[in-house]
């Protein structure tokens, strides 16, 4: 990384990264198999259940369509995804992982834009922040519908980000998120700081292997590691 660099954005996963999950997507995924007859106790479930947690962080729709080679299938199952998600949310609510309100105000406070970003569908976005009342938290939200459908590992959404925030250099962008995806996009989308986390779907030997330049407890401690790393000034935002 070049020193003289300062990071001036931060690029956040939302489930399992800034929001507690607590097996909720998974449970999401569950549900949307069974209104496709694929149930727990089958050959089939388990292995729909393995390519989950395989793609992890990636698009819904497109885990799906590795699941099920018909489109319309696969296009029903995350409308049921999304609709259990949101009855979740209905039920029993959403809350950010400890510290991470903070963490974001640490950053904002250095100068450092903040986009949080997912594989959920723009609705189930819209519902998350909505019940977490984080609406001007982040200067952006990207789904991968922001960016042209593709969503990790591909780069595209923090490239959506960079370009939306008109970000100088992609060496001035960190990553952070839970799953060896995350890692995957912001490798390829040339951040300096592609940091992964234990408080979601993936533990620290996969995230690893995937390429983390770090492994954090959690996104507490991310501003730390930008303001440590790069030369990153608080200047008011």
């Amino acid at each position: 990384m070049d020193h003289g660099a300062r990071i001036t954005l931060a690029c956040l996963d939302l489930a399992g990264t800034s929001v507690a999950d607590g097996g909720v997507v998974e449970k999401a995924f569950a549900e949307a198999l069974a209104t496709q007859g694929v149930v727990p106790g089958t050959g089939a479930y388990t292995g729909s259940m393995a390519r989950v947690r395989e793609a992890r962080g990636q698009s819904k729709l497109a885990v799906f369509r590795k699941i099920f080679s018909d489109e319309d299938r696969a296009r029903a199952a995350n409308h049921a995804f999304e609709h259990a998600y949101d009855s979740v949310i209905d039920r029993i609510g959403l809350a950010p992982i400890p510290g991470a309100e903070a963490a974001m105000d640490k950053l904002a406070d250095a100068g450092v834009r903040v986009c949080l970003m997912t594989g959920f569908g723009r609705s189930t976005l819209g519902r998350v922040i909505d019940t977490l009342g984080w609406w001007k938290r982040a200067d952006l939200l990207i789904c991968p519908d922001d960016a042209g459908g593709r969503g990790r590992p591909y780069p595209d959404m923090i490239l959506t980000a960079a370009l939306r925030l008109q970000v100088e250099d992609v060496r001035h962008i960190a990553v952070c998120g839970d799953t060896a995806n995350d890692i995957l996009s912001g490798h390829r989308a040339g951040a300096s700081i592609v940091a992964g986390v234990l408080t979601g779907a993936h533990d620290r030997t996969r995230l690893d292997q995937a390429g983390a330049t770090h492994v954090l407890e959690s996104v507490t401690d991310l501003p730390d590691v930008i303001f440590r790393t790069t030369a990153a000034i608080p200047a008011p935002r």
